[in-house]
């Protein structure tokens, strides 16, 4: 494979943007891993009081990744978000007002391999959602496995990540006089084995518990298209059916995490590497949805409600994607 080498001359600004996702990227994929070693490490040293003393600080802090977590102003505006927004480049786009006196449930499509639309918008402030929402504080939901893990979790909780258990939700789209706005990516891990280039198939008809809990809080719904985020990577061809994609599936029931074989460029080459291609990503956020509390939904209610968010996050699509490259006759296909 001939591999193309990126250009000796390229302005310092493009190198701080590389090297802004290349943390990113390495902070999904190997920081938890690191993080659990240097605890492993400061249990088994001199030092080992200090990891007695953060083990009794993880049991006491056990529930905070699903009270709201422990975000942090100072982290979300980093400098360094701004290089990762600008390397895609990541854009928020608003299409209607949010309320502040309501609480809403976003829903995110498609999860692409690493949801960097979904991090960039609503886990920084590079972005500016806070001045194109004001009043509403954006919290990115994560599976509940990554707050387990010692240090990691301060990290993730700082950025406005918080778990995706149900009492997790339940504890921001109850929030008394509105003003929360929970970003749930609805298709999950599953969803993350189908995301390559030109994709847009969405783990959708069969997942309503987003809709359930909607319906339980009054909270509203937004449906949000983050267009381009399945053109960031390439991944090894996994039919359905094919033993690659048996053993992903059997991996993502066993850990609850997907492992999609994704591959894009390097930091000094183009040809092969982890690093997300230079593609634009432009988050759309579409009209909220109004939805009337019901604290005991049944499935009719449920149902209601699922085709109508349904059907929003169609037409968001099919009004924009002619702004974003999209051809006229592809259209969202729910499975």
């Amino acid at each position: 494979m001939k591999v193309e080498f990126a250009p000796l001359h390229v302005p310092l600004r493009r190198r701080i943007q590389t090297a802004a996702v290349l943390q990113w990227v390495f902070s999904f994929l190997a920081l938890a891993q690191v993080c659990l070693a240097a605890f492993v490490l400061l249990c088994v040293s001199d030092w080992w009081i200090l990891g007695a003393l953060y083990a009794g600080w993880l049991y006491l802090d056990r529930d905070t990744p699903s009270c709201g977590g422990r975000r942090s102003q100072w982290v979300r505006s980093w400098r360094m978000w701004t290089y990762f927004r600008e390397y895609f480049p990541i854009t928020l786009i608003k299409t209607a007002d949010l309320d502040p006196r309501h609480n809403y449930l976003l829903g995110f499509h498609p999860h692409g391999v690493l949801v960097a639309g979904g991090f960039g918008n609503f886990c920084t402030e590079a972005s500016g959602f806070s001045q194109m929402f004001p009043g509403l504080t954006p919290y990115l939901l994560m599976l509940p496995f990554w707050f387990r893990v010692p240090f990691f979790r301060e990290y993730i909780m700082s950025g406005g990540l918080v778990s995706s258990e149900k009492a997790s939700a339940s504890h921001l789209l109850s929030h008394p006089g509105g003003g929360q706005a929970a970003v749930i990516a609805v298709g999950g891990a599953p969803e993350s084995l189908d995301a390559r280039p030109g994709a847009v198939t969405l783990q959708l008809l069969q997942r309503k518990g987003f809709v359930k809990l909607a319906l339980k809080h009054g909270a509203w719904l937004v449906p949000v298209f983050s267009f381009g985020e399945n053109e960031l990577f390439d991944q090894m061809e996994n039919p359905t059916g094919s033993a690659l994609r048996r053993m992903q599936d059997r991996l993502q029931r066993m850990m609850g995490v997907a492992m999609p074989l994704f591959h894009a460029r390097g930091v000094f080459q183009y040809s092969f590497g982890l690093l997300p291609y230079r593609k634009p990503i432009h988050t759309v956020v579409g009209r909220p949805i109004p939805v009337t509390q019901t604290p005991c939904p049944n499935k009719d209610d449920i149902d209601t409600l699922h085709s109508l968010y349904m059907k929003g996050l169609t037409e968001l699509f099919e009004e924009n994607k002619k702004n974003y490259g999209i051809p006229e006759d592809k259209h969202l296909n729910f499975i």
